[in-house]
């Protein structure tokens, strides 16, 4: 498998979407805002969706695919539960103690697709001994920040149906009654950074050597390319089951690297984003031929269509 590295810079036009909040005051549910720097130095507030919900979104999407696939998860991860290993009790009991880091991680990586891709802090006791091991993530996502000058949040009033009547009123401790609401709303381009190092896929983080065969570390590829395909197809987050966001674009660049050359990534809060990335990348050939290559796409469809082809490609 050639194929090292692969990087998303994209931009998604997202409408009446309530995916990422950060608590209420009374009735008003309060959406997530940022503070972003341009280039000449301006500080703005935007609306934004933390990278901890696109990897979350990200992590569903895997762990369904490894349950489809029967690829290896840990007892913790086959619950989908946020320990993963750490809470395996029974991996933990199969050590003696004596066991160096190396090999804790290495059997970590083998018995579970998402501690080997989603990255892990085991920090539980292992063979009666405490530990703290340290495997990082071989999918990178950054903030999903909303373009100032093309996004808008507002907030709209609600009321809970009672069909018996009005009753108490807002605000009983019961929640009971015609409780009236405030729910946001935000509608605008959305910048979307994402890095996916594949060469890190079944190596082992301490011996920096790789443990798996040829052929399960094709499988976990597969599948992690898969999960970033379905992360843009199903937008998962809050206030889904009555502001299903509404996507309407999402263009942007696919880079891609086939050696220790970085694949090439910009924000598209820049709106010259795609021409530093096609810039980077002729550099980077002129130093090593070959070395990465970029594609643009200009629609949900034609993203698809690209990341199928990289599937396609792995083999070769």
């Amino acid at each position: 498998m050639k194929l090292q590295s692969l990087a998303i810079s994209g931009l998604i036009t997202l409408d009446m979407h309530s995916l990422n909040n950060e608590g209420a005051e009374g009735n008003y549910l309060l959406t997530r805002q940022v503070y972003i720097t341009n280039r000449q130095g301006e500080v703005q507030a935007v609306n934004a969706i933390s990278g901890d919900m696109l990897k979350h979104i990200q992590a569903e999407h895997l762990y369904n695919v490894a349950r489809e696939e029967g690829l290896p998860l840990c007892q913790s991860c086959q619950k989908f539960n946020a320990n993963r290993i750490s809470g395996d009790q029974e991996f933990a009991r199969s050590f003696s103690g004596a066991e160096q880091d190396s090999v804790i991680l290495s059997r970590a990586i083998e018995t579970c697709l998402l501690d080997d891709t989603e990255g892990i802090l085991i920090t539980n006791e292992i063979g009666g001994k405490k530990r703290s091991i340290a495997r990082k993530s071989a999918v990178e996502f950054g903030w999903t920040v909303g373009r100032p000058e093309s996004t808008r949040t507002e907030s709209y009033f609600h009321v809970k149906y009672v069909p018996e009547g009005r009753g108490q009123g807002s605000g009983a401790a019961s929640n009971q009654g015609q409780n009236i609401f405030h729910r946001p709303a935000s509608s605008g381009q959305y910048a979307v950074v994402l890095n996916v190092d594949l060469f890190r896929v079944g190596r082992n983080d301490i011996t920096l050597e790789n443990i798996l065969p040829d052929e399960e570390r094709y499988r976990r590829v597969k599948a992690l390319l898969k999960s970033v395909i379905f992360t843009f197809i199903k937008l998962t987050g809050a206030h889904r089951n009555t502001q299903l966001p509404h996507v309407l674009g999402f263009e942007g660049w696919l880079t891609k690297s086939y050696s220790t050359f970085p694949a090439p990534i910009a924000s598209a809060l820049d709106e010259a984003y795609g021409e530093e990335i096609s810039r980077v990348t002729s550099s980077l050939n002129r130093l090593k031929e070959g070395a990465v290559d970029a594609n643009q796409f200009t629609s949900l469809a034609q993203f698809v269509e690209l990341m199928e082809q990289t599937l396609n490609g792995l083999e070769e």
